[in-house]
C-alpha cells in the first residue's frame, strides 16, 4: 500500500518499462495573476477564495496544445489531472464511444485516485488551452478546493451513469 501511496504522490516513479502518457510539454511560463485569470474561469472553482486559487495557482501549469494532440492514452499511467479554459476535446472510451468536453471541465482524475490506468484516450479537437497539476500535487489541490471533490465524486457518479446506459442501450 505504501508503494501505491508513494506512486500516486509522485515520490516514486513508475517501473521504467510501464508505458507512460504522452509527454507534456508546457510552452512559456504564465504569470500568476494570469493563471489566477484562468482558474476563476473554471465553474468548479468558483467558491474558492483568493487565497485558495492563489495556491492552487502556484500548482498548475499552463498547457496549449495544437488539435489532434493526445492528451491522455487509455490505459497507460496517468501523471496529470487537466481542467479546459479554452477549446475542446473528445473523450474516447472505448468500444467507439465519444464524448466532447469543452471550457470548465476536467478529466484525468481517475487514475491520480485509484492509481489505476487511464479509462480512456483523451484528444484535442481544437487547439486546447488546459490547466494542469501533476500527480504530486493532486491531494494538495483536493484540500486547497474542498467543493472540488465531492463535485469529482458527482461528475464521476454521472459518467458512470452514462456508460451503463450505453452498456444497456
Amino acid at each position: 500500500m505504501e508503494i501505491v501511496g508513494r506512486m500516486m504522490d509522485g515520490s516514486i516513479s513508475y517501473p521504467p518499462n510501464e508505458p507512460r502518457e504522452t509527454p507534456i510539454v508546457l510552452g512559456p511560463k504564465v504569470g500568476q495573476d494570469q493563471k489566477m485569470g484562468y482558474l476563476q474561469r473554471v465553474p468548479i472553482l468558483e467558491n474558492c477564495t483568493k487565497r485558495q486559487l492563489r495556491s492552487i495557482s502556484r500548482i498548475a501549469a499552463v498547457l496549449e496544445t495544437p488539435a489532434e494532440q493526445v492528451l491522455a492514452r487509455a490505459g497507460e499511467p496517468g501523471d496529470h489531472f487537466f481542467f479546459i479554459i479554452d477549446g475542446a476535446a473528445r473523450v474516447e472510451v472505448p468500444p467507439q464511444s465519444h464524448r466532447r468536453v469543452g471550457p470548465g471541465e476536467f478529466f484525468g482524475e481517475m487514475s491520480l485516485l485509484d492509481g489505476g490506468p487511464r479509462s480512456a484516450t483523451v484528444v484535442a479537437d481544437t487547439p486546447v488551452r488546459l490547466l494542469l497539476v501533476h500527480r504530486r500535487d493532486f491531494w494538495k489541490l483536493l484540500n486547497e478546493a474542498p467543493g472540488l471533490t465531492e463535485q469529482i465524486l458527482v461528475t464521476l457518479s454521472q459518467r458512470v451513469r452514462r456508460a451503463e446506459k450505453a452498456v444497456n442501450a
